[in-house]
C-alpha cells in the first residue's frame, strides 16, 4: 500500500511540473518573440523588396544573429546591391529591414553568424550546457512558411524524441553516393530528433525551455531532408535541431 501512496505522489509530482512548464509557456513566448527575426535580402528594385526565406535569432550582445548555413545565399547581386539583413517585426503588417554581414558560417552544422551594426537586439540566452533529454517537452519559435504568411511569429511546442548521430544509414554500397561517402567521412555529430512540425521558414529558428527561454539548439529541416528521410517523401511531425553547443563554438571561434 506504502509503494503504491508513493507512487501515485510521484505521478502528481510529476504531473504538477508539467503543468507548470506549460503555464509559463506563454510568458516565455513573450520574451522570446522580440528577439526573433526573418532572415532575407533587400533589392530595391525587386518586387517585393524585401524576401525573407528563414529565421534566426538575437544572442550576445545583441548584435549577433545565429541562423542556419542554408538560409544564406549563396550570392548576392552585387550589381543591383542587394544586401544580406534580418527583417524586423515593427508591430501590425510594418516591418523593416537591417543590413548585416556574413562573419562564420559553420558548414558542417548548419550554422551561420551575422553581426549588425547600430542598436542590439534584445539576445536569447544559450543553455550552458547539453542537458537536453529525450523526452523533455520544448519549443520553438520562427516563421513557417516565411514570406507566405508574412512577418508573424509561430510557436510550436516539440517533444525530444531521441538524440541520434546525424549520419545516414546505408543498406549496401550502391547506396553510397557522393554526398552520402562525404558525409560519412565526416566526424558523425549528434542532432536533436523532435515530435514536432517545422517547415522550412522555421529553419534557423530558437529550439528552447518552455520555462526559462534558455536556447538549447537551433531548428533544421532541410540539412537532414536527404539523408535520414529519403525515403520518406512528405515528412509529418519529425524535426531536427542543432545542438547548442555548436552555436556556442561558433560565436567563440569569430569573437
Amino acid at each position: 500500500m506504502h509503494i503504491i501512496v508513493l507512487a501515485a505522489a510521484g505521478t502528481v509530482a510529476a504531473v504538477s511540473a508539467m503543468s507548470a512548464k506549460a503555464q509559463n509557456l506563454p510568458r516565455t513566448v513573450a520574451q522570446i518573440k522580440p528577439s526573433v527575426v526573418g532572415v532575407g535580402t533587400l533589392l530595391k528594385t525587386r518586387h517585393p523588396a524585401v524576401v525573407f526565406v528563414g529565421t534566426g535569432f538575437a544572442v550576445g550582445d545583441g548584435l549577433s544573429i545565429i541562423t542556419n548555413a542554408h538560409v544564406i545565399p549563396n550570392q548576392l547581386d552585387a550589381a543591383r546591391k542587394e544586401e544580406l539583413g534580418i527583417v524586423i517585426s515593427g508591430g501590425g503588417e510594418e516591418t523593416s529591414f537591417r543590413p548585416a554581414r556574413l562573419v562564420a558560417l559553420d558548414a558542417e552544422h548548419d550554422l551561420a553568424h551575422l553581426r549588425l551594426s547600430g542598436t542590439p537586439l534584445a539576445p536569447l540566452a544559450l543553455a550552458g550546457d547539453d542537458s537536453a533529454a529525450e523526452g523533455e517537452e520544448l519549443a520553438f519559435t520562427g516563421y513557417p512558411l516565411g514570406m507566405r504568411l508574412g512577418l508573424h511569429a509561430a510557436t510550436h511546442r516539440a517533444l525530444l524524441a531521441a538524440i541520434t548521430p546525424a549520419v545516414r544509414p546505408s543498406l549496401n554500397s550502391r547506396q553510397l553516393d557522393a554526398r552520402a561517402i562525404t558525409q560519412l567521412q565526416r566526424s558523425a555529430f549528434r542532432i536533436y530528433q523532435l515530435d514536432g512540425t517545422a517547415y522550412p521558414g522555421n529553419s534557423g529558428s530558437p529550439l528552447f525551455r518552455p520555462d526559462s527561454g534558455s536556447v538549447v539548439g537551433v531548428i533544421n529541416m532541410v540539412f537532414l531532408k536527404g539523408l535520414r528521410e529519403s525515403a520518406v517523401s512528405d515528412p509529418s511531425g519529425i524535426t531536427y535541431a542543432i545542438p547548442v553547443r555548436h552555436v556556442r563554438a561558433l560565436l567563440q571561434r569569430t569573437q
